[in-house]
């Protein structure tokens, strides 16, 4: 462990010192660039696939060191390929500018629902989970997925506790309420917050995308309500033994952090209403809004943690392990993602060209349907957000524009939210609800054997939707 840490110390600072006297502001990764620069990105999403399966004991403890190691694969090689300096800037860019906001906003919704306890006994059949589903997606387009999710993926859990299958439970949750439900506002999922940054109006996807998402919501809640009902039927309709004993009325305590979760959304929304000083930390620009945004973060967690009883978070089974989880495995896929999504931005001229180029036809006309399915695929394994601005930018990027065509910023908009459910490390949320609900038992598939789930019922459900809303 030790050695480890001085080898990753000894490894950074070597990045560090040059930076002071080689680093460009705004450096960039060439247009050109080798796809093969991708392949430390894909080893990093081979090794979360497949390392808990064949190596599970070394991978509990060493997760954190292989992220790491994947990160700095990319970083070594650039440092050697275009300099010291401009490695450092492109660590501390991602860092500064992606993974840190990402995970501020994490760990304070993590600290804040992990607070909120709904009390009493909430029994798991299967209209009671529909419900906690169906009330979820409603919830996610007004605090975010991710606030959504960390509220309420605990009662779910605790009301199935008695329950011998409970898999597909946690994965109609993360089909739901981790995704699909955070698609009517810019506050539901950080691609529709950057497209109203860049000019789309604040009700415009709860117009377009109110009618695909109550279909694909409708269909999923009936579908689980189904599988439920059998499975549930299968076990014998078991009740937990507490139920009958159990003198605690439905309620919640912890009760001040639904006003730390409002000011969690506050905060977000208020953050792209004004614009401060711009100022540069290692070459990296850093907009004053977005700094005390973060900073927020912080203080708004600190609250909710010195005003909740421990007592309360023991009882809702709070702990800091999964949020450790995140943190360490997503600094390595941010680092490692670099190259992947400089590649992705280059357009046609880039790598993946022939990827970005199946959006128009021989005739340079939108093709509203590829749109749909290239933001959504991508945005499964890449940060959907830059995903998002990649296709809006290629769409065009005038927002009164393509919110007067509709339909290419409606396919644009659900693909990147939508189909981030296809995979674990898609959005925000779906690594946490995984990390949450292996901690409290339940033995979630693998990366592959989530994806099995997901392409079996969401690849239907979503060229359905293609067949309806974008042919």
């Amino acid at each position: 462990m030790h050695r480890f840490k001085f080898i990753l110390s000894l490894l950074l600072a070597l990045l560090l010192v040059p930076s002071i006297c080689l680093a460009e502001e705004h450096f960039h990764l060439p247009s050109d660039l080798s796809i093969l620069w991708v392949v430390p990105f894909v080893c990093m999403l081979l090794s979360i696939a497949i390392c808990p399966l064949t190596v599970p004991h070394f991978w509990e403890h060493h997760f954190g060191k292989v992220a790491a190691f994947w990160g700095l694969a990319f970083l070594i090689p650039c440092a050697l390929v275009f300099g010291f300096g401009n490695a450092f800037f492109l660590a501390a860019d991602s860092i500064l500018l992606e993974y840190l906001p990402f995970i501020l906003l994490l760990l304070a919704l993590f600290t804040v629902a992990g607070g909120i306890r709904l009390k009493g006994t909430l029994v798991g059949t299967p209209l009671v989970n529909t419900g906690i589903l169906a009330v979820g997606t409603l919830l996610a387009s007004w605090m975010g997925t991710t606030g959504a999710a960390m509220l309420l993926i605990r009662p779910l859990l605790r009301a199935n506790a008695h329950r011998k299958y409970r898999v597909h439970q946690v994965i109609f949750f993360i089909f739901l309420v981790a995704n699909i439900g955070g698609s009517l506002t810019p506050l539901g999922d950080p691609p529709l917050f950057l497209g109203f940054l860049k000019g789309v109006a604040f009700f415009w996807t709860t117009k377009h995308l109110f009618v695909k998402t109550l279909l694909a919501a409708v269909i999923l809640l009936v579908l689980y309500y189904g599988l439920d009902t059998v499975l549930f039927k299968k076990e014998g309709s078991p009740v937990p033994a507490d139920a009958a004993s159990s003198s605690e009325k439905l309620g919640f305590e912890g009760c001040i952090n639904f006003l730390f979760l409002a000011c969690i959304v506050a905060n977000t929304l208020i953050s792209g209403q004004w614009t401060g000083p711009t100022f540069h930390i290692f070459g990296v620009p850093m907009e004053l809004q977005n700094v005390v945004r973060d900073l927020m973060y912080i203080v708004i967690a600190v609250a909710s943690w010195m005003t909740t009883s421990k007592e309360c978070r023991e009882r809702n089974n709070f702990t800091w392990a999964p949020i450790e989880e995140v943190a360490k495995l997503f600094i390595g896929i941010f680092l490692s993602m670099i190259p992947a999504i400089a590649i992705l931005r280059a357009g046609s001229d880039g790598a993946l060209a022939a990827v970005v180029n199946l959006t128009t036809d021989a005739q340079g006309h939108h093709v509203t349907p590829m749109f749909f399915w290239m933001t959504g695929i991508l945005s499964s394994f890449l940060d959907n957000a830059p995903t998002y601005l990649v296709f809006f930018n290629t769409a065009g990027g005038n927002a009164v524009e393509l919110m007067a065509e509709g339909e290419v910023l409606a396919a644009i908009s659900a693909g990147a939210v939508f189909m981030g459910a296809n995979t674990y490390i898609g959005n925000a949320p779906n690594f946490m609800v995984k990390a949450i609900s292996e901690e409290q038992g339940v033995k979630m598939p693998s990366f592959f054997g989530y994806m099995g789930w997901s392409v079996g019922i969401l690849c239907p459900l979503f060229l359905l939707i293609t067949w309806i809303f974008f042919m």
